[in-house]
């Protein structure tokens, strides 16, 4: 486990210089080196009072593998996301006002979240993923809109 810092909730009362063993809080950039930083130590992180610091694993398990009896759900419901999405973004380029604008920038910022989730529990966010390679190669042998970057997916399957 190492530390990591969100800038966002530092409040700069700078407590982990003090205790940090190794020095790896005090950097120009405010991230907290992480080749200095002793594994499971928490000095730091018990020490901050805007609980900006906190651990998280240097290695993560491999994602577990679903069952085609859930993908099939959860690729529904994410193709549903992807549909709310849109009409969020039709709803925000029309002309609600300043009211319906700050709602539908809300709808789309958590059907994207939901889309996302739905996504990754399928096994269409691992790069290296079967379900990703088949994706992007429905996507290049499908209709697309104009603008849709098919240099970048053929790349992208060649990558991987």
């Amino acid at each position: 486990m190492k530390a990591v810092r969100n800038i966002r909730l530092c409040t700069k009362d700078c407590l982990c210089l003090y205790v940090c063993p190794t020095g790896a809080t005090d950097t120009d950039n405010g991230q907290i080196d992480a080749a200095r930083c002793l594994d499971a130590c928490r000095a730091c992180v018990d020490a901050c009072p805007s609980g900006a610091i906190s651990l998280v694993p240097a290695n993560y398990p491999p994602q577990q593998p679903t069952d085609e009896s859930v993908k099939k759900p959860l690729q529904a419901l994410s193709r549903s996301a992807a549909r709310q999405e849109q009409a969020a973004r039709a709803m925000a380029e029309g002309e609600p006002g300043p009211e319906g604008k700050r709602l539908a920038a809300a709808l789309l910022a958590s059907t994207r979240v939901t889309a996302e989730d739905l996504s990754r529990e399928a096994g269409y966010l691992l790069p290296q993923s079967a379900e990703a390679r088949a994706f992007i190669r429905e996507l290049l042998e499908s209709a697309q809109p104009a603008g849709f970057p098919r240099e970048a997916a053929e790349r992208l399957l060649e990558l991987l």
